[in-house]
């Protein structure tokens, strides 16, 4: 039940709602309803705050600063309500939580209150400045983070833009902006991924306690199995025994696994390298399963990082970190360096040739062929003039061919 107060002959209300401890205050001037919370519990306070926010409201309404029209929140809140039907069945309901989250922690703080016609290049320009250098952790926003929200208020604005409440959308893109570096993903050379699975091999064998013997040999088939497959880290969490088949391939005529793979760009298909088949196979052994078990149950965050800071795995040369998603990139990266095909990889791996040239291809150095840069011109062959010994002023008082018709 919401308890209310008016003020100011009607012009002012201070009302509570029943699942808020804190006073709130509202008015309607120039045209709309405006609202604001005073933040405090005491009634005779929020009165003093509401008063005081009523009269800074007229003085911006006599100033022609008070503007008329939909708030951003308001288009928000309408592209709130659309984006989850609208993408159902193509988005997960995680990331749409996640993309609402961001919306009213991050970006509604900045722009909620604004007039959708104010919001503007320049505004956005600010909104990215403040990003950089106002952060709570002590380190500012990553680029691409901040790339991420400007995508979400470009999709706020298109929602005004559709409905009539803003006549054009404001030029985005970001000032400035030179070619940026290509970063590499973080992945495991050969001599480090050796090192690693040596590691969880041992720890399979021999746990620090008995009880993690369980969890150590699932971590040990588990790098096996994604290094052998390229599956990102979700996907390998979703997946289930009766998506996995043990295949005779007719190519290479080699043992390997068929997978039906369940991820964010729907069911694709991937087969695997043959040192996945043993580590499958001993997950079967192992847990008994019935066809609709997950081959993963659980998540080995905790362990894989523990054994990643005890050899010093962790971070790469240039200080990236490694996860779970470092064993799909040293899928990539060793396909290439076997010479693999590009576009094989690209099918195999449910991406694209773009983004394996733009993140895996650059900093391979198998992908550069030295026959094909270090070629050299031949030398120019310099013919050496023949001299006229009996005329030493040369061809040019040499005897004229004699004219057969005389």
């Amino acid at each position: 039940m919401t308890i209310t107060h008016t003020l100011i002959d009607g012009k002012l209300h201070v009302y509570r709602r029943e699942n808020s401890r804190f006073w709130q205050c509202s008015s309607y001037l120039a045209g709309r309803n405006h609202r604001n919370s005073t933040k405090t519990d005491s009634l005779e306070r929020a009165k003093i705050v509401a008063e005081e926010w009523y009269f800074d409201l007229r003085l911006k309404e006599r100033a022609g600063e008070l503007k008329i029209g939909k708030t951003f929140r308001e288009a928000a809140e309408r592209f709130l309500a659309e984006y989850p039907v609208l993408t159902q069945g193509e988005r997960s309901p995680t990331w749409v939580q996640q993309k609402e989250q961001k919306l009213r922690v991050i970006v509604l703080p900045f722009f909620g209150d604004k007039v959708l016609p104010d919001v503007t290049a320049g505004l956005v320009q600010e909104y990215r400045i403040h990003r950089a250098t106002t952060c709570k952790t002590g380190k500012p926003a990553a680029r691409s983070t901040v790339h991420q929200e400007i995508v979400l208020i470009r999709q706020v604005l298109k929602t005004a833009n559709r409905h009539g409440w803003l006549p054009y959308l404001p030029d985005l893109t970001v000032p400035y902006k030179t070619s940026g570096k290509i970063k590499h993903r973080a992945w495991f050379s050969p001599e480090e991924y050796k090192r690693l699975y040596e590691v969880t091999r041992k720890r399979a064998a021999s746990p620090p306690k008995p009880r993690w013997k369980w969890e150590c040999e699932q971590l040990h088939d588990y790098v096996l199995l994604m290094v052998n497959t390229g599956l990102r880290p979700d996907e390998a969490a979703r997946l289930e025994y009766r998506d996995v088949e043990i295949v005779e391939d007719a190519a290479t005529e080699e043992t390997i696994l068929e997978i039906s793979v369940r991820g964010k760009r729907g069911v694709g298909y991937c087969k695997s390298m043959p040192g996945a088949v043993l580590p499958f196979e001993r997950l079967k052994k192992r847990n008994n399963p019935q066809q609709t078990d997950r081959l993963f149950p659980k998540t080995h965050r905790e362990l894989f990082n523990a054994i990643l800071d005890e050899e010093g795995l962790k971070k790469d040369r240039e200080g990236l970190p490694r996860t779970a998603y470092s064993l799909r990139h040293t899928y990539i990266c060793l396909r290439l360096m076997e010479g693999a095909d590009i576009y094989q990889i690209a099918k195999n791996c449910r991406t694209s040739v773009e983004m394996i040239e733009k993140f895996y291809a650059a900093h391979i150095k198998n992908m550069i062929d030295a026959a094909a840069v270090n070629v050299r011109k031949p030398a120019p062959v310099v013919k050496k003039e023949r001299s006229n010994d009996r005329d030493p002023k040369g061809a040019a008082n040499a005897k004229r061919p004699r004219n057969p018709r005389k």
